[in-house]
C-alpha cells in the first residue's frame, strides 16, 4: 500500500491529511473517500472545532449576480460628497449606530438578526462567480463562460454535498443535498451558461440539481442602457401566482409514464446492473450508478416536488416574500430546508438580455435601483430572515448573501441615470443564522467606500467560515485531476468575529 508523506493533523472526519493523500492515490484503483469513511465510520471531531463548529444544519446561498452597490445597500456614506453618496441617503436600523441604504427599510427592521461585512475585497473586478464561490486562488474572465474548464475548483454547494455523502457512506438521500433555484444559473439569457456553481474535479455527480420555473414576467424593468431597444418583462420583478417551480432537466419525468412503467424500468436496470457488477467495478461505473440512483430517486419521490410547490403556502405568506421570482424562489428555499435539504442556492441572474435584468448597473443606475432592484431585494430578504427566525429555523440555517464584487465609489455621471462600475477593493455582504452573530458589523471601509479601512475579509474567508459552521474542516485536502492535494477553501480561514 502506497503512503504519501503529509501532516498528521486530524480532519473533521477523523481522517488525517496523510490518510487522505493515501486515499487520493488509491482512487485510480476504485477506492474513494466515501469508501474510506465507510470503513472507519467515525464521528466528526477535531482540534480546530469551536462551539460554532457544525452549528448550521443547512445553508441558503443568495447570489445577486452583477454585484449590488455597497453605497446604496449595506455601507452608505451619508457624509461623503454627492458624487460618492449619490441620490439615495441612509437610514437607521434596529441596531443602534448602524445605518443602511434608505430603500431597505424592511431589512433595517431585521438588522438585529444579521451580521454585515463591510470589508470584503479581492483583486478581480470581473464577474467571477466561480472565484467568489470556490477556493480557487486566481481568476481569469476567459473561463467564466466555460463551466467545465480544468481550472475550476468545487463550489461551496458541491463541497457540502460531497462531504455529507461521505459521512453518510453513500446512503441515498430523500432530497438532493445541493439544489439550485430558480433554474440553471445563467441559462435564461443570451450568453452561454455561466461558470460558478459546479463540482469541478469532484465530478458532475455533485453538481446542483436544478429546478426550473414555469411562468412569465409581469413587469417591464427599467432598461440597462439608453440604447437598449428590447423591453424586458422580467420575472425577477414580478410573476403571477400561477407561476410554479418544477424539477429541471433530467429530474423531470413525463406525465405519461406511470409508476408501474417506472418500476418495470428500474427492475430491468437492476438486472443489467447484476451482470455489469461482475465484470466492471471501475470508477466510471460507480459514478454512473450514482447518477442513476439520483435520477430515479428524483423521478419517483414526491419530496422534492412537494417542497418546490410554493402554491401550498397561504396567499399571505407568498405575498410576504413578494410575488417575484426572487421572492418565490426564497420561499421555495425555506420549504426545501424544512423538508430536509442541506444546501440551496438562489441566483438572481440575467434574464433574456445579459445585464438587462441583473445588478450590473453601469448605466441607469438610480432608476433601476429605486424602481426595481432594491424594493424586490428589501421585501424578500427581510421576509426570509424573519420567517426563518419565527419558525425557530434561523439558528440552524446559515443564510449567505453576497456577490462577485462591489461597485465604484465615485458615480459616473455621463450615462443616463448615472452608473457605478466594477470594484473589488471593498464591498459588502450580509450573513445570518447557523452560528453567525446577530446585530454585528465586521470590517470597515474608508470614508468614500472605496478601500478597506479595517479587518479585510476575502470571499475565501466567507467560504471557510461557512464550511466550518456546516461541520466541515476548511483545511481538508481534496485532489484535483492532476492528483494535487488542494485545501477546499483555498487560503480562506474561519473568522470567529463573524460568530
Amino acid at each position: 500500500m502506497l503512503r504519501l508523506l503529509g501532516s498528521e493533523k486530524r480532519l473533521c472526519d477523523q481522517i488525517s491529511r496523510r490518510d487522505l493523500l493515501e486515499v487520493g492515490g488509491l482512487s485510480a484503483l476504485g477506492l474513494t473517500l466515501a469508501d474510506a469513511l465507510q470503513l472507519r465510520a467515525a464521528q466528526a471531531t477535531g482540534p480546530e472545532q469551536t462551539s460554532h463548529f457544525g452549528k448550521a444544519k443547512a445553508c441558503i446561498l443568495l447570489f445577486p449576480f452583477g454585484s449590488p452597490p455597497q453605497h446604496e445597500t449595506f455601507d452608505p456614506k451619508p457624509g461623503a460628497p454627492v458624487e460618492i453618496q449619490g441620490e439615495l441617503k441612509a437610514i437607521g436600523t434596529k441596531v443602534p449606530g448602524v445605518a443602511i441604504g434608505e430603500r431597505l427599510p424592511r431589512i433595517a427592521a431585521v438588522a438585529d438578526k444579521i451580521t454585515l461585512v463591510r470589508s470584503l475585497n479581492h483583486p478581480y473586478p470581473v464577474h467571477g462567480v466561480a472565484y467568489a464561490l470556490t477556493g480557487m486562488p486566481t481568476y481569469t474572465p476567459s473561463i467564466e463562460a466555460s463551466p467545465r474548464a480544468a481550472e475550476h475548483w468545487p463550489s461551496l454547494g458541491a463541497l457540502v454535498d460531497y462531504f455529507k455523502q461521505c459521512r453518510e457512506g453513500g446512503a441515498p438521500s430523500p432530497l438532493p443535498r445541493n439544489i439550485g433555484l430558480p433554474w440553471q444559473f445563467g441559462s435564461k439569457c443570451d450568453l452561454p451558461t455561466l461558470a460558478g456553481p459546479y463540482a469541478a474535479f469532484l465530478g458532475q455527480t455533485y453538481d446542483p440539481v436544478w429546478a426550473d420555473f414555469d411562468g412569465a414576467g409581469t413587469r417591464t424593468v427599467p432598461k440597462l442602457t439608453a440604447g437598449q431597444k428590447k423591453e424586458v418583462r422580467d420575472p425577477f420583478a414580478g410573476v403571477l401566482p400561477s407561476g410554479a417551480f418544477r424539477l429541471g432537466g433530467a429530474g423531470a419525468s413525463s406525465a405519461d409514464v406511470s409508476s408501474e412503467r417506472m418500476d418495470a424500468r428500474r427492475s430491468l436496470l437492476a438486472q443489467f446492473d447484476q451482470v455489469r457488477s461482475a465484470i466492471d467495478e471501475s470508477e466510471p461505473a460507480r459514478l454512473m450508478n450514482q447518477y442513476r440512483q439520483r435520477a430515479y430517486s428524483l423521478l419517483c419521490s414526491s419530496a422534492m416536488r412537494t417542497a418546490l410547490d410554493v402554491q401550498r403556502e397561504s396567499p399571505a405568506m407568498r405575498e410576504r416574500y413578494g410575488m417575484t421570482l426572487f421572492g418565490q424562489a426564497c420561499l421555495a428555499a425555506r420549504r426545501l430546508v424544512e423538508a430536509g435539504a442541506t444546501f440551496i442556492s438562489v441566483y438572481w441572474d440575467p434574464f433574456e438580455l445579459f445585464g438587462g435584468s441583473c445588478w450590473d448597473t453601469h448605466e441607469n443606475h438610480f432608476p433601476r435601483l429605486k424602481e426595481y432592484l432594491l424594493p424586490v431585494f428589501d421585501e424578500t430578504y427581510s421576509a426570509l430572515i424573519a420567517d426563518l427566525d419565527a419558525r425557530g429555523m434561523l439558528d440552524e440555517t446559515l443564510v449567505l448573501c453576497f456577490s462577485e464584487h462591489g461597485r465604484t465609489p465615485r458615480i459616473d455621471s455621463k450615462p443616463q441615470g448615472g452608473g457605478r462600475h466594477h470594484w473589488s477593493r471593498v464591498y459588502s455582504a450580509a450573513l445570518a443564522g447557523g452560528g453567525i452573530g446577530r446585530g454585528k458589523v465586521v470590517g470597515r471601509s474608508d470614508a468614500q467606500g472605496g478601500e478597506v479601512a479595517d479587518t479585510p475579509v476575502s470571499p475565501k474567508d466567507i467560504l471557510a467560515t461557512a464550511l466550518h459552521l456546516l461541520g466541515i474542516d476548511p483545511h481538508t485536502l481534496v485532489h484535483d485531476r492532476l492528483g494535487r492535494p488542494l485545501p477546499i477553501a483555498g487560503d480562506g480561514r474561519f473568522l470567529p468575529e463573524l460568530c
